[in-house]
This record gives C-alpha cells, sequence and structure tokens, in this order.
C-alpha cells in the first residue's frame, strides 16, 4: 500500500569532506598589507633617529651653556689671578708701598734649568721690583717644586739687588693639614733678610744665617720649600744680581 505521507530526505554533511579553506577576504588587499616585520623595523630606525636627534640637541645646548659660563667667568677668573699675584710680590716687599711689578721675559738658561729640573724645581714667572722714580729695588721670581708631599709647591721670592733674601711668600700649597701646611708659620717666618748664596734645614736647631729649623714631621714639605727658594736664589744670580759670599750650609 502506498503511504501517502511524504517523506523528505534531509541529507546530512559528509564528515570525510575536506573543509573550504577562509580565503580572508580581497587577494589584491591581503598582498598590499605590509608585513609585522616590516612595520617594527621601521618603527625602531625611527626611535633611533629620534632620540640620536635629542642627543644630539642636548650635547649642543650643553656646550653652548659651558661656553657661555666660561665667558662669563674668564674675565674675573683672571683679574684674581692678577690680584693673587700683586699680592704675592707685594708680600716679599713689605714697606715699599710705591712699587710696581714688571713682567719680564727673564728665563733660566739650559743648563740652570736642567740642574734646577733633577730637584723638581721650575722657575716661572720673573717680576722686576720698580720704585715710583723708576729706581728698580730688586726682582720677584715665581718657583715651583713639585716635590711637596701631596703636590706642587709654588712661592714667590724676593731678592734685592744686592742679592739679599728679601722675603719669600706661598702663592699654592695643598700639604698636609697640620704638618706640610705649617710651612706658612713655621718656614716663611725664617725666610727673610738673609744675605746668602743659598739656605738649608735642620731637624736639630741652628743659629747659622741661613740654615732654617725644619717643620717637625713634615721633612719633605721642608725639603721642597728649601729647593724652590735656593733655584730663586740662582736664577738672581743669572740676572746678575750679587751672589754673597757666605754660601750656605749644607741640609742636616
Amino acid at each position: 500500500m502506498q503511504n501517502d505521507l511524504d517523506i523528505e530526505l534531509i541529507e546530512e554533511p559528509d564528515d570525510d569532506l575536506p573543509e573550504e579553506p577562509e580565503t580572508g577576504g580581497d587577494p589584491a588587499a591581503d598582498a598590499e598589507k605590509p608585513s609585522e616585520n616590516g612595520s617594527k623595523n621601521d618603527t625602531d630606525l625611527s626611535v633611533m633617529l629620534r632620540e640620536t636627534l635629542i642627543l644630539t640637541v642636548i650635547t649642543l645646548v650643553a656646550g653652548l651653556l659651558l661656553g657661555f659660563v666660561y665667558e662669563l667667568t674668564k674675565e674675573p677668573i683672571r683679574r684674581q689671578q692678577e690680584k693673587a699675584i700683586q699680592e704675592a710680590c707685594q708680600a716679599v716687599f713689605p714697606g715699599e708701598t710705591d712699587l710696581s711689578f714688571n713682567l719680564t721675559d727673564s728665563a733660566p738658561g739650559a743648563e740652570l734649568a736642567e740642574t734646577l729640573a733633577g730637584d723638581g724645581v721650575e722657575i716661572g714667572s720673573v717680576y722686576a721690583a720698580v720704585r715710583g722714580n723708576g729706581t728698580q729695588t730688586g726682582y720677584v721670581v715665581e718657583t715651583t717644586s713639585s716635590e711637596g708631599y701631596n703636590g706642587d709647591i709654588v712661592l714667590y721670592v724676593g731678592i734685592t739687588m744686592e742679592g739679599v733674601l728679601n722675603r719669600v711668600s706661598i702663592l699654592s700649597i695643598g700639604e698636609t693639614p697640620g704638618l706640610g701646611m705649617r710651612a706658612e708659620e713655621v718656614l716663611i717666618p725664617q725666610l727673610k733678610d738673609l744675605a746668602v748664596e743659598q739656605i738649608a734645614y735642620t731637624k736639630t736647631g741652628s743659629d747659622v744665617e741661613g740654615v732654617i729649623d725644619a717643620i717637625s714631621g713634615a721633612t719633605i714639605t721642608t725639603k721642597a720649600v728649601t729647593n724652590a727658594v735656593n733655584g730663586a736664589l740662582k736664577m738672581a744670580q743669572e740676572l746678575n744680581i750679587p751672589g754673597n759670599e757666605r754660601g750656605g750650609a749644607a741640609n742636616e
């Protein structure tokens, strides 16, 4: 008997058939889309260029600021240095109120310079001490010992036209506080009005002219100052300032 009911057959998908791949859109548009690696490289390059530009600007600005500060302070520093030199010169000719100190072109000869270098001494500027009436009263010799305990010791030594060690002043010193730094109070007061060709020092005390008492516990500083002063006295002899026949004793 024929069944009056219409039976609709439903066709089920075959699980064994491969699925169609998803295209993801227009192939032409996909071809124009940049890759992730390309975008990252472009970004890194941009960051590098930006940081380089920033560093360049900072360097230029810092350089301009340093140059501005240098120009701003150059003249005050120069004036301060000149003032310190004039004061050091005046200190070695005390009581002379009308003196001017004129820079000369004098320098030690090659032989003297070599001899002094062996003692760690170098002669710097030489000034003529001239009175208001034009009479020269002596010289001021800048002398430096490189053999201080903590480095250079710079002295200004005043020597009269008669060859007398008039006074000594310290322009620069950086010795140990309480030891070598006592040079100002211990050594300098002994270095005045000495008619000698050289000075010496002793650790035991002496009444001989030109032999000074060393700073207790600071023999290195004492020796450096002694050598520097002797260098100035030798320079004075090259300037045709008369020497003194008294000479000087050896260090004890």
